[in-house]
């Protein structure tokens, strides 16, 4: 298929205050959802259809990265991209499409996933039947399930160097639960929609809900020790950031920055949102000193168990100044808005009987052991890795995003899902920091050594062709 069909043409308008990519994306779900466009049909290759709508190949790159993202599109190996979604909901026992399960098949490298094959079930399954054993609640904790307030302070001190009580930590439903109540609290407290400064590239699910909240939002670079705090710009009401392992690049905030950025924040009336993801693993030395530790009455803590157990539980905690805590409790008393309780029973019962300690380090000497695997694979395909010895995927730079959309679509046409680093910034059509992220927590450690060679053929084959001839050593 060369081009679109005649139904399902795509008219764009240059004066339109709207961008191309985002004329594009509303065109092609308009016809997916007239049917103009259905489940199957293959869409033309980018470099095809900008040739059709005499735009540059950035524009329909970008909006199918977009479309894909969304569930609409999605790759074949070998055989191009297709429709995969309409907007009519189908009945689910009907069969799915061919496109449709090998995009479901596809092993996911993109950031982001936790790694179950550590987990210990039969301590999963204890904790499961101790939540359901307790007691149904007659009234709604708003603070959280106080077993599970006191799990994640003795988490918090011993794992991450935080004295926190109890009383100090209240429970979110993960760590953009918890900014989306700060910003809301926020927007009370000033009476207008906050300004906050966020890293660029960073958290685009963050930047999102930002967004969707109204607030003004402003990019800030980031280097190989993080966030620029001179680049923060003047008036903002609070900074979101990931300071122990940057998201995406992965670089540790120097204790320097941190001083200067929490000296800045309380001269200046600012909240710093600390946002710490994955704090817990950490393979090379200990963790630096938490925001919240040194600037406490500056500093709201998020922290999450999607990444050291799964996001299915739905639970994360807050620690912030007292006034803050109060007014998020009184917004929740206010809206009944507030985190379910069974992930929270179930990650008190792992902490108390040892499980949840046992299960973090088993969990740090496999991903150590996989993040070296994954380096030296990189490294092999004659490029470099960006990033710490923490966390769960690092970033592999590229020279440009044409290379980057390459080695996505090269590996989605393998079997692999990469995510390249313009998802991450706050314009994807933007110039920016090239390259793709690699996660190794999700594979089974079975395919692992068949993901790596797979990922090496991509990154040699797409580089190659393209002239690319970065860096040797990949940073260990």
């Amino acid at each position: 298929m060369r081009g679109l069909p005649p139904e399902a043409s795509v008219p764009l308008d240059r004066a339109a205050p709207a961008p191309l990519a985002v004329q594009l994306v509303d065109g092609l779900r308009a016809a997916v959802a007239r049917g103009a466009l259905r489940v199957g049909d293959r869409v033309p290759s980018t470099r095809a259809l900008a040739a059709e709508l005499g735009v540059s190949r950035t524009v329909t790159a970008a909006a199918y990265d977009q479309l894909v993202a969304e569930g609409w599109l999605g790759p074949r190996r070998g055989a191009g991209t297709y429709v995969l979604a309409t907007a009519h909901v189908r009945d689910p026992t009907s069969c799915r499409s061919e496109d449709q399960a090998h995009f479901e098949e596809l092993i996911d490298l993109r950031p982001g996933a936790p790694c179950l094959a550590v987990l210990d079930r039969r301590a999963w399954r204890r904790a499961w039947r101790h939540a359901g054993d307790l007691a149904p609640a007659a009234r709604p904790e708003h603070a959280g399930v106080p077993a599970y307030r006191a799990a994640v302070a003795r988490l918090l001190l011993h794992h991450r160097g935080l004295a926190a009580s109890p009383e100090d930590v209240l429970a979110t439903a993960g760590t953009t639960d918890g900014l989306a109540e700060l910003v809301a609290v926020l927007h009370v407290r000033l009476g207008r929609a906050p300004r906050v400064a966020i890293e660029e590239p960073g958290y685009a699910r963050a930047t999102a809900l930002l967004r969707d909240a109204g607030a003004t939002v402003l990019g800030v670079g980031v280097d190989d020790e993080g966030l620029r705090v001179e680049a923060i710009p003047a008036g903002v009401d609070a900074v979101y950031l990931t300071p122990a392992h940057q998201y995406p690049l992965g670089a540790r905030l120097p204790l320097g920055r941190r001083a200067a950025l929490t000296a800045r924040a309380r001269e200046e009336g600012v909240l710093l949102v600390e946002d710490d993801y994955d704090g817990e693993l950490r393979y090379d030395v200990a963790p630096l000193p938490l925001l919240a530790g040194l600037a406490p009455d500056v500093t709201a803590h998020l922290g999450t168990t999607s990444k050291i157990l799964t996001p299915g539980l739905g639970a994360g905690w807050m620690v912030a100044p007292p006034a803050l805590r109060a007014a998020v409790l009184e917004r929740r008393a206010a809206t009944g808005v507030r985190p379910a309780p069974a992930g929270q029973h179930v990650v008190a019962a792992l902490e108390a009987d040892g499980a949840l300690a046992r299960h973090l380090a088993r969990l740090r000497r496999e991903l150590a052991a996989r993040r070296a695997r994954v380096v030296d694979a990189v490294t092999a395909a004659g490029h470099a890795t960006r990033g710490d010895r923490a966390g769960a995927h690092l970033a592999v730079p590229l020279p440009d995003r044409a290379t980057e959309r390459a080695v996505v679509d090269a590996a989605a046409q393998a079997g692999l899902l990469l995510a390249g680093l313009g998802e991450f910034h706050l314009d994807p059509h933007a110039h920016g920091t090239c390259g793709v992220l690699v996660g190794w927590a999700g594979p089974e450690p079975s395919a692992l050594d068949s993901v790596l060679r797979r990922l090496t053929e991509v990154l040699t084959a797409v580089t190659t062709g393209s002239g690319h001839s970065g860096p040797r050593r990949g940073r260990a």
